[in-house]
């Protein structure tokens, strides 16, 4: 890293040099230039995409108890789920019904999605709104971007902007589950130098909604920058640790209904027959990010961004595990005083340590005509997994944090696009995006159950994505199609190994055909959105999870997404303003046959050929045909806000078999936010916020998976569940001092 360091300043010192040698106003060029940076990867106000954003202002006002995804949960087609209940820990979003996996997550341009699962764990980096400027998300394939391919949304976030002035901010929240956070920070300006260094860190600690919930989470952010007229270099530092308790498993729906706050994860018996919990039963992970990025105004509307970056993590989840055979961990019998054990109780580590390094470069071109965009991006990823026995009730001649498995991971990605916007004439512009990806991924070592997993993937997808807008007045009209290619994440591969059928897992295609008005006045805003998701080779949910709490997917030919998204804004005074969006939707596979695991019967367990049961269509998971928000906002004064909000999210199906018992009901629920803030002395100030989620304190549960299994002998279904119910009635205090 330090001979990096040393290679950039050599190389870009002569654009320092004469940036240094020209006058410009610098709040101005300081915005410029930090927005560079993002720009070639967001949608502009001609894009023919649909997306919605957060500015600063809002983000300030997100609960501190909220993750990205629950901030983002009152967006369009939005669906938002915490395993712990009440926000903090992990938490997941669905767009449009499309997973974590399938949004594409980039922080100031660089992905932020893991190389090999294609998610983003949030819980990985805490109290993330304290460091954002802004967030763009956009719905369906969306603009060429960084990383695994947009297959429902792309979101991208940009890190805080340099403040012209010095400031000081200290932040402090608590509410219900014992949940307590508290931010600092400061920045210096910017100084005469050009310089400019900011610095943000945070804690949150609660017990959650659940048993087990518990999460001791920090974050920092810190960033230095250099502005030199039309040139900056600006490095940035994230760091996130979390330490939560293990709540993926979630609940029976019979043990729900004794008791939603009940989790099985860590339980044992004693000797006497008592219950007894596991007290670390816990995930751990560690993640540093860092950021080099090198802006230059080459020329009046000619500009160039480089970005380097690195991403190191480590960590482990910890289980207690009962009665396990030795073989399972590639042990032999046991003896102790004599006495043979070919089974024990067991404390075990899975863990992993990876390394993911990207560099991507930009050159941006505006004019009054033509706008356009090239860029290119190469990252690599290498990751290792392996699993220790650290403790087990008999043993013999185990060695110390005995290791029974270990596999690797390596996965390059390139990507070349070029984007432009030409305007036609008569307010009409045209969009055209070309992206070309190679992935090379390979796979090597054993997994937990000796299985060998050495394969390798190569992957090569061009992405075109075309479309037109028409600007007549306030009002704008648009359309676009796209082509998506995303290559099957890790545990789809190792699944489809291990299932004998890796040659047959394939990567999917996706059609997306989006039509689009909009309409801005200075109290109406209006916008309304069709779009029609088309996919080859949909990876879909089963309805089952591994062990670690990954979706497991399978193929289907044809599937579709299509629907309606209306949204819609209204200020009929000063003090009052009244937001809504709506989204209707069919989402089906086509010509389904779903594979159910048989036995004979249910005290041997002995395999049979799967059941099979034809669906000439059927719903997709996690998909539901309807969701929608409101909210009316009271503005009594200019310091001060009160907002209600209510959120509608319709059944889910959480296997591909339709079946309302294996569903989500829909569910309702509201919310409230007010703020004050006060004026103290000069430019100090001090705001006040009370968040209370779940007004009406309704009793629902929010995500779920599934395992079935049938008997040849007429037996009853085995069924196992794991609902993730969420947290009535619950509250959070913030207060927030600025200097």
């Amino acid at each position: 890293m330090k001979r990096l360091a040393l290679f950039c300043g050599v190389l870009f010192s002569p654009i320092m040099v004469l940036a240094q040698m020209e006058g410009q106003n610098e709040k101005t060029i300081i915005n410029k230039l930090d927005s560079i940076v993002v720009e070639a990867w967001r949608a502009g106000k001609n894009t023919p995409v649909s997306h919605s954003e957060l500015k600063r202002d809002e983000v300030r006002k997100i609960s501190p108890v909220h993750s990205i995804p629950m901030a983002l949960s009152l967006m369009p087609s939005v669906v938002s789920s915490t395993e712990g209940g009440n926000g903090l820990g992990y938490s997941t979003m669905r767009v449009r019904g499309s997973d974590g996996s399938r949004t594409n997550v980039t922080v100031n341009g660089i992905a932020l999605n893991d190389a090999e699962s294609q998610e983003v764990f949030w819980v990985n980096i805490p109290a993330f709104s304290s460091f954002i400027q802004d967030i763009q998300l956009q719905r369906g394939v969306g603009t060429s971007t960084n990383g695994p391919g947009a297959f429902g949304a792309s979101l991208n976030l940009r890190t805080l902007f340099t403040s012209p002035e010095p400031y000081g901010v200290a932040e402090i929240g608590a509410g219900s589950y014992k949940s307590f956070t508290s931010t600092a920070g400061a920045g210096t300006g910017l100084l005469k130098s050009g310089l400019s260094f900011d610095i943000r860190y945070s804690k949150s600690i609660g017990e959650g909604y659940v048993r087990n919930a518990k999460s001791n989470l920090s974050s920092l952010f810190a960033t230095a920058g250099w502005y030199g007229g039309r040139s900056s270099v600006r490095l940035n530092y994230i760091f996130g640790n979390q330490v939560t308790g293990i709540t993926w498993e979630g609940i029976s729906r019979d043990m729900m209904a004794i008791d939603r706050r009940f989790n099985p994860a860590g339980m044992y018996w004693d000797q006497a027959g008592n219950v007894k919990y596991y007290d670390n039963e816990t995930d751990n992970y560690s993640q540093h990010h860092i950021q080099a990025i090198i802006t230059s105004e080459l020329a009046e509307g000619l500009n160039w961004s480089t970005t380097l970056h690195y991403t190191g993590g480590e960590g482990y989840y910890e289980n207690f595990k009962v009665n396990r055979k030795f073989s399972d961990y590639g042990l032999s019998v046991q003896n102790v005083d004599g006495v043979n054990y070919k089974r024990s109780d067991v404390i075990i580590r899975q863990a992993l340590a990876n390394s993911y390094y990207a560099a991507s470069s930009t050159l941006h071109y505006s004019s009054k005509v033509v706008k356009s965009t090239t860029g290119i991006s190469y990252s690599y990823y290498d990751g290792s997994h392996f699993g220790n026995l650290i403790w087990a009730m008999w043993r013999e001649n185990i060695p110390e944090n005995y290791q029974w498995y270990i596999n690797d991971g390596y996965k390059g990605d390139l990507s070349v696009f070029s984007r432009g916007e030409l305007n036609l004439g008569g307010d009409i512009i045209a969009f055209g995006d070309l992206q070309y990806r190679k992935i090379n991924y390979s796979l090597r070592g054993k997994d937990k159950d000796f299985v060998t997993l050495d394969y390798d993937m190569n992957y090569n997808f061009f992405n075109p994505k075309a479309g037109i807008t028409y600007n007549p007045g306030r009002s704008r009209y648009y359309v676009s199609a796209s082509i998506g290619r995303k290559e099957p994440g890790r545990s789809d591969i190792k699944e489809s190994i291990k299932a004998g059928r890796a040659e047959l897992i394939k990567p999917e295609r996706l059609i997306d055909i989006e039509a689009g008005y909009s309409f801005s006045s200075k109290s109406i805003t209006l916008s309304a959105n069709l779009y029609f998701m088309e996919y080859k080779d949909q990876l879909v949910p089963t309805g089952r999870l591994s062990e670690t709490g990954y979706v497991i997917k399978e193929n289907v030919p044809v599937s579709f997404r299509r629907g309606v998204e209306i949204a819609a804004a209204w200020s009929p005074a000063g003090f009052i303003r009244i937001d809504g969006n709506l989204s209707l939707s069919l989402n089906k596979i086509k010509d389904y046959t779903h594979w159910t695991e048989l036995y004979d019967n249910p005290n041997d367990w002995s395999p049979m050929p799967q059941y099979s049961q034809f669906f000439k269509s059927t719903n997709l998971p996690y998909s539901p045909s309807s969701v929608g928000m409101g909210m009316v906002t009271i503005i009594p004064s200019s310091t001060s806000s009160l907002s209600i909000y209510g959120k509608h999210v319709g059944r889910q199906f959480y296997d591909n078999t339709s079946s309302d018992d294996r569903s989500i009901p829909s569910y309702f629920v509201m919310g409230f936010k007010g703020m004050k803030s006060f004026k103290i002395r000069g430019t100090s100030e001090l705001e006040l916020g009370l968040y209370v989620d779940n007004l009406l304190n309704r009793k629902y549960f929010s995500n779920a998976w599934v395992y079935m299994a049938k008997f040849a002998d007429g037996s009853p279904e085995y069924i196992e569940e794991g609902l993730y119910p969420q947290a009535g009635i619950n509250f959070m205090v913030k207060a927030s001092f600025r200097f």
